[in-house]
């Protein structure tokens, strides 16, 4: 069995940890608890005829006042960049923190997970700023933590971009 270790990156209060929620427990709860540090959970998938234990890693969100310590990404096979499609500077957030996880930690598969897809009529995020992220040749989903909708395929997708 193998086993990937997986980062959630992200902003303060983009749903990082109600994604993993969401996918290991299949809960949602509207009750906000920001993240102090780090909280690892497992979950086994499968992917392509492999048992493939995740151990999901949710970072606290960096903002203007908190900086994350970039030396909990290492061992990563990959990681989820999270943004809140409802607030457009958290994608500004999400994609510096991509080069410097490039930075730290080199190439690992990753996918841009545009959250709150449940919101979309207060989403903040241009299509058009999207057509750049693809066009650099990233993977992007929207989800949404509450609905479920696009939660087990984020995770799932990036698996097998990590098997590869």
């Amino acid at each position: 069995m193998l086993q990937k270790k997986i980062c959630m990156l992200g902003s303060f209060a983009v749903g990082k940890t109600s994604l993993v929620r969401r996918f290991v427990e299949s809960i949602y709860s509207d009750a906000y608890q920001t993240t102090v540090k780090v909280k690892v959970d497992k979950k086994m998938v499968h992917e392509a005829g492999t048992e493939v234990t995740l151990v999901l890693w949710d970072l606290y969100g960096e903002d203007d006042f908190q900086k994350m310590h970039w030396s909990y990404l290492r061992g990563s096979s990959g990681f989820l960049l999270v943004a809140d499609g409802t607030r457009r500077a958290t994608l500004d957030i999400a994609v510096q923190m991509e080069e410097r996880a490039r930075v730290e930690i080199g190439v690992v598969p990753f996918i841009l997970v545009l959250n709150k897809h449940d919101l979309r009529d207060e989403w903040e995020i241009d299509p058009a700023v999207l057509d750049g992220a693809a066009a650099r040749g990233w993977s992007i989903l929207r989800t949404s933590a509450k609905t479920g909708d696009g939660v087990d395929e984020a995770f799932q997708r990036l698996t097998a971009k990590m098997l590869r």
